[in-house]
Order: C-alpha cells, then structure tokens, then sequence
C-alpha cells in the first residue's frame, strides 16, 4: 500500500510528495558488502553447524543458516531489535544478500522466529560459539606475527528488568551484567557476559589460557603480552605468566611500601610542576625491584610520578601510577607507549556496546542475552574485517562502526532481478561512489591487506 504525504515549500516552489514504498526500494544497499565479507571468512557457516536445529525439517520455513545471517546483518545495519523484523524481513537488499532474491513474497524470519532461535541457545553452545573468535584472528595472517599484545578490560550492561543474573554493583551503582573482552588490536579474541556478582578480573586466567594455548598452537615462536590495568592484576596471574614465559604489563595498586620508594621522585616532580608555573602536566618515571609478600621473587615496577593542574591551587593534584612488567625497555617508553597504548580498547569497547548494541541484554535468560552478546560481537567481527582488508589506504582506514554504516551501508539503491542476476541501481551523485566501488571490489576479488 502506498501513502503520499505533500510537503508544502514556498509560494513560488512545486510541491513535493513522500511516497513510501514497497518491493525494488531499499536504504541498506550496504547489506550486499556484509554478504561478501561474511562469504569471505565464512562466519554464518561456521557458526551455524555450531547450533542445534530441533525443529523438524519437514516443517522448516526459514533455514537456520538466513535467520543467522538475517540476525547477524541487520545489527550491522542498526536494527538491533528483533521487532524491526516485522518490516525489514522484506527488505529487497536483505532479502537478495541472504535469499539471493529480492522478491518480498519469500520473506525472511519474522520477530517470534528470531526470537525463538535466540532463547533456545545453550551454554555449552555459546561456549562454543565464542572460540570461533580467535580462529578468525589467527587465519587474518598470511604469516605469523613475531609478537602480539592482548588487551582485556571489561565493562558495565545496564539491567532494565527481572534478568537472570541480575546483581547490583557498587562500582556502577546499578543492576548490571559485567561484559569481559579480550581484543589484539582492532581484531576481537573473546567477548564473555558474566553477572556483576563477580568482579572485573573474574576469568581472565582461564580465558587467556584458552587464548594463549590456541595461538600458540598456530605460531609457536610468537611473543604474548598480556596488558590490562591493576583491576586485572592477581598474584595467581603473575605467577601463571612467569610460569608459562608471557610477557605481561599490569597496573599496580599503590601500598605504604611504594609510596616510601617513590616518595623522592614525587617530591621531586612536585617541584619540577611548580617551577614551570604549574600551568601544564608534569611527570618523572623511575623504576624499582619490588616483591610483595605474595611473591615468590622480586618483580620490576615502574612508577610514574605525575602532577597535574588543578584549578587555582598552586600545588596542583597528584597522579602517581605503578605498573608491573618484565617487559625490557625504559620506564617512559614502557608507559607512555605500551601501557597507555591499551586505552584504545575503550573505543572497540564502545563499538561493540554502543554501535553494535552489545548492551541489548534485555531477553530473561541469561544464555539468550549471553548469545545477543555473541551476536554483536560477531557482527562486529564482519565490520572489522571490511575496515582491515577493503578499507586500507582509504580516508575511512581507521572509522569506527558508526561512520562505515553511515557511509558505506546506508546507501539507497533500486533493486531488480532479471534472469541472470540481481542489480543494484545506486544513485550516480552518491558522494562515496568512487570508495564504496573500491570496497565492493576488493571484497569481491578478496584482495588482501598490506599487513596481511
């Protein structure tokens, strides 16, 4: 059915009518980029044998296989919510990149299906779901790196209901689960939703260990450092590191020991900070040997002794940090360019929980919700692969999620299908038609990256 609605311009202007309409339209013609890069890596076919189908096959309207893919594209083109369904199930460029046709008399999965598929995911199924992560890191290279950093922070998912799991956290002062991830780079290893009863550091070691193991398998000879900041930081962790001979760099907790040790340096910077006004940052590293009484030997940490401006105080504000490492190198270089380097996961972080609407938790059983997490982190996984391997060397080599939706997904186009093939008719003043053909073809030719 078709609806004009006349919006009135000027006296000297024509009118113009907004005509909604159905069939050969589309605003999403970016779906036909997450086909290509999901047939590049094979995710939806991997994941798919992954997952029981208990449904009898005499009576199966919609192939598991599309309501994954149908799931799994519409995120990336922010329809997060299963009710968006009702409408997008028959959308011509979703249909044609999962059906391949774009006839609407054949739609896709409709809300109660997709949902039915989310809550009937098991534990040990989203267990297994999750491995697959590091399986695509370890294939994006053609040879194996001589070293790696992971990263791992973990962060708060706002609870708006009676979910299991729910627990208040103080930290947050709310009902929330606790996310945990584990990235190398731009490029996700593990994404895991736990309860906030437990705290921040909860599993760390045993995922790490999976992870380690994994890609030691595939490249023996590579150096692993694991970085986080001191909320991840356990006497059990270090002793693991050292045992197993990874490299780590951890935030450490101030105590009266390194206060006294560093006691000269923050003094000293303190002065430094007044002499030049105290109008601008000022900080000294130092380093020390240290064992806490939890140690069975001496550790290296580094301090960095920092003052800050504050206000109309003259003194400033102190800002003294420790770290733990046994990585070689100068206390500066050590945090200023490999500690620090770790913030950068905050914004893969906020990719995932903002822009792929990772904190969409709000199914009652918690291994639904756990699979909604796997769901964005994989469509994460799709729009990652599309930035590193077709968008290198462009102005949009280094956009996050959001900007590559909005640029390259988001793209009305007319659809039509003929005997041979399906066309897509995009709009000749497209401002990024020069890039979006670029990236269309390198997907297409699955021509790699520099780096790859």
């Amino acid at each position: 059915m078709k609806s004009s609605v006349p919006i009135g311009l000027s006296a000297r202007s024509k009118k113009i009518a907004v005509d909604f309409c159905g069939g050969s339209l589309t605003s999403d013609a970016g779906a036909i980029l997450l086909r290509q890069v999901d047939q590049n890596i094979q995710l939806v076919n991997r994941i798919n044998p992954l997952i029981a189908d208990p449904r009898d096959p005499r009576y199966i309207v919609h192939e598991q296989h599309e309501l994954l893919a149908q799931r799994l594209y519409s995120i990336a083109l922010a329809y997060e919510d299963v009710n968006d369904q009702q409408t997008m199930r028959l959308d011509p460029a979703l249909l044609a990149a999962i059906k391949d046709s774009p006839n609407a008399e054949s739609p896709l999965g409709s809300p109660s299906t997709l949902s039915r598929l989310e809550n009937r995911i098991t534990s040990k199924e989203n267990t297994a779901l999750t491995k697959l992560f590091v399986e695509f890191f370890i294939e994006s290279y053609a040879t194996p790196p001589k070293q790696i950093i992971i990263d791992v922070d973990a962060t708060d998912d706002t609870i708006h209901g009676d979910q299991e799991g729910k627990y208040f956290h103080g930290f947050y002062d709310d009902y929330c689960f606790l996310p945990l991830y584990f990235f190398c780079g731009d490029q996700l290893l593990w994404s895991q939703l736990r309860s906030s009863k437990t705290g921040g550091a909860y599993g760390t070691l045993a995922i790490f260990h999976d992870l380690a193991t994994r890609i030691k398998q595939a490249w023996p000879d590579v150096e692993i450092i694991l970085r986080a900041d001191s909320g991840f930081y356990s006497p059990k962790l270090l002793r693991y590191l050292d045992r197993r001979g990874y490299k780590y760099i951890l935030g450490y907790s101030s105590n009266a020991v390194l206060k006294r040790l560093s006691q000269n340096l923050v003094i000293a910077s303190k002065l430094f900070f007044k002499d030049a006004g105290s109008q601008e940052p000022f900080r000294m590293f130092g380093e020390y040997a240290y064992q806490a009484n939890t140690w069975g030997h001496a550790r290296r940490i580094i301090v960095k002794a920092e003052w800050l401006p504050d206000g109309d105080n003259l003194d400033g504000r102190e800002n003294t940090r420790f770290i733990v490492t046994n990585l070689e190198g100068t206390p500066k270089e050590l945090y200023e360019d490999v500690y620090c380097a770790r913030g950068d996961m905050e914004n893969r972080i906020k990719e995932q929980q903002q822009m792929l609407f990772a904190d969409r938790t709000s199914c009652h059983d918690f291994e639904a919700n756990r699979f909604r997490l796997f769901l964005s982190s994989s469509a994460y996984v799709l729009m990652e692969t599309i930035r590193r391997t077709a968008l290198f060397g462009t102005e949009m080599a280094k956009a996050q999620c959001s900007t590559i939706r909005t640029k390259l997904f988001k793209i009305a186009a007319v659809v039509k299908e003929s005997v041979r093939r399906i066309l897509f008719s995009l709009s000749d003043v497209c401002p990024v038609q020069k890039l979006w053909l670029t990236v269309f073809d390198r997907l297409r030719s699955r021509r790699p990256s520099p780096s790859g």
